[in-house]
């Protein structure tokens, strides 16, 4: 199983970054796809989450109007794009894959991270 983010960077306030995230070594479709969040000195955080067919999609509320998530079921990638970037949007962000049977089993899989910093 691999999740491999990529797109960060340094980015000025007001500007955008479109993060992907490409998954192999599961049945990707069978996963709903979630972008979390970790800046120094601060637990992680949920970002965003979307269903495993794209039909649901969910924010934080600081993210609402600002972020969009979505995914690519054909290409097995989900993507992240980020507009009018604030310097608290700072931080790593990972791609998690989550499937919860219907017996309860947690299949949670998670990227090594890239990194957004929103600096002027």
């Amino acid at each position: 199983v691999q999740l491999v983010e990529s797109g960060g960077g340094l980015v000025q306030p007001g500007g955008s970054l479109r993060l992907s995230c490409a998954a192999s070594g599961f049945t990707f479709s069978s996963y709903a796809m979630r972008w979390h969040r970790q800046a120094p000195g601060k637990e992680r955080e949920l970002v965003a989450a979307i269903s495993s067919n794209g039909g649901s999609t969910n924010y934080a509320d600081s993210m609402k109007g600002r972020f969009t998530i979505s995914r690519d079921n054909a290409k097995n990638n989900v993507y992240l794009q980020m507009n009018s970037l604030k310097p608290d949007d700072t931080a790593v962000y990972y791609c998690n894959a989550l499937r919860i049977t219907s017996t309860g089993v947690r299949y949670d899989y998670w990227g090594q991270g890239t990194q957004v910093t929103v600096s002027s």
